[in-house]
């Protein structure tokens, strides 16, 4: 990874992974993929969001490869995956659904956490055989299911059509976000970061959505902005907690409380006081508590009843 991609030391320096793979997507896109962790332990998957990578994982990775098998994966376009020749939604659940069957056993269950466009992907999935075949559990962290350029609060306006159009622009700009500067940290802060988050946490995820290509920062927004995925909720039918933050512009809370109000079956939504859409890392403690608790619920309890 080029040094822009991620900080070099301190907790969101991303750990090595104990094993590095290609998985090949339906249509041939190729995924860089991380396996974290000792390999007999409970398994994890991670899917990043829109302009990140592995590396916006790092707080998780660390904590979790002590006693977890975590897996996680750079989106086509995203960290080390060359852009594949579709950005839709379905590719994204083809590409999930590649990582599910190259990383795990036939059958075997895994909690998958998706942060942004990573819920998303599990949306898009969610009704797919080899989804249903791995998923024991699911973590939806700051995203939403449609809507998303209506929604989100990045321009200071009042809602309507003057700031959707505003909105639509300054995600979909094709403008290069150039070097990570005092001011880029601020603007990156405000858009997406809680007003308390630190500067390291500022920093890191400056970093890493720096590094996104601007192509593939462009043609992904045109996909969120088009994005309707309400039908995945409903088909989601794993038990799943949601995550949120209350300061999130992006994808506000009003996603959230949708999500958990037409999920089959979740767990409960928890709402962050002051936090933005980057709760991986500006929550790094409560989310990976969060992926913990879904394991020791539905995979370790489920592995101790099968060998009952």
């Amino acid at each position: 990874m080029s040094r822009l991609t991620h900080v070099a030391t301190g907790p969101y320096a991303p750990p090595a992974p104990a094993r590095e793979l290609t998985v090949v997507s339906a249509d041939g896109a190729r995924l860089h993929v991380e396996v974290h962790g000792p390999q007999d332990a409970p398994p994890v998957v991670l899917a990043h969001g829109w302009t990140c990578s592995t590396a916006f994982w790092a707080a998780q990775l660390r904590d979790l490869a002590a006693d977890h098998r975590v897996i996680a994966y750079d989106q086509r376009g995203h960290g080390r995956s060359p852009a594949g020749s579709a950005c839709t939604t379905e590719a994204l659940a083809d590409d999930l659904e590649a990582v599910l069957a190259e990383t795990l056993a036939p059958g075997e269950k895994a909690v998958i956490a998706g942060h942004s466009m990573g819920g998303m992907t599990v949306m898009a999935a969610s009704a797919r055989p080899r989804f249903r075949d791995h998923a024991a559990a699911v973590l939806l962290c700051s995203t939403g299911s449609s809507n998303l350029v209506a929604e989100a609060r990045v321009v200071p306006l009042s809602a309507g059509g003057v700031r959707t159009w505003f909105t639509a622009r300054i995600l979909g700009s094709r403008a290069p976000l150039g070097p990570v500067t005092p001011v880029a940290r601020r603007i990156l802060k405000y858009a997406t970061m809680g007003a308390g988050s630190a500067p390291h946490m500022v920093e890191a995820c400056a970093r890493i959505v720096h590094s996104c290509p601007r192509a593939v920062r462009h043609a992904w927004s045109q996909v969120l902005e088009r994005l309707d995925l309400d039908h995945g909720v409903r088909e989601l039918r794993v038990p799943t907690a949601v995550v949120a933050g209350t300061a999130d512009r992006l994808t506000p809370p009003v996603h959230a409380r949708a999500l958990a109000a037409a999920l089959p079956d979740c767990l409960g939504l928890t709402e962050l006081p002051g936090v933005g859409h980057m709760t991986p890392v500006e929550a790094p403690e409560l989310v990976t508590g969060k992926i913990r608790e879904l394991v020791t619920a539905y995979v370790q309890v489920a592995k101790a009843e099968e060998g009952a």
